[in-house]
């Protein structure tokens, strides 16, 4: 078992089965790009451990609240372990975590964006540590995400050799 998964375990958190993407729908890109010494990550959203969207879906500050907004950002950065893990084979390739871009599906006058991400950056930090798991970071309101999601999230991360 290498350290990354050995931490996971410590923190009872499981990574889900690839998303089920809903019928008619065909992916025209990869979810995790390497290139060279970095993984670019393509936007993610909350999955349950068979690989469902998870719910509640809508606009936070509306349908979803702060809390759960801050439960799908983990969720979401599991669903991004998960990808990671099946592209690169081990979470342990990962030598840092570089940028973080956190999209919130927000009702109006909703502000508190980079509270939510938090459930993210938080995560990654339990998971990583305080060296390899920082990151810069953007947390953004949109109008919409796909599905009515409340959390998607991107990001890149530096690989070892």
């Amino acid at each position: 078992m290498d350290t990354i998964d050995a931490r996971l375990a410590a923190l009872g958190l499981q990574l889900p089965q690839p998303l089920k993407m809903p019928p008619g729908l065909k992916l025209q890109f990869p979810w995790v790009r390497v290139l060279g010494s970095r993984a670019l990550i393509s936007g993610h959203g909350p999955t349950d451990a068979e690989g469902n969207i998870a719910q509640p879906l809508g606009k936070v500050g509306a349908e979803v609240s702060e809390e759960q907004a801050y439960h799908a950002a983990r969720l979401t950065g599991l669903a991004i372990l998960g990808s990671l893990k099946r592209e690169l084979g081990s979470l342990d390739r990962i030598a840092g975590w570089v940028r973080v871009f956190g999209m919130v599906n927000s009702a109006p006058g909703f502000n508190r964006q980079p509270a939510v991400i938090n459930g993210f950056s938080d995560l990654i930090l339990e998971v990583f540590g305080p060296e390899r798991g920082a990151h810069a970071r953007s947390a953004v309101g949109l109008a919409e995400l796909p599905f009515r999601i409340p959390v998607e999230i991107e990001g890149e991360v530096a690989l070892r050799d």
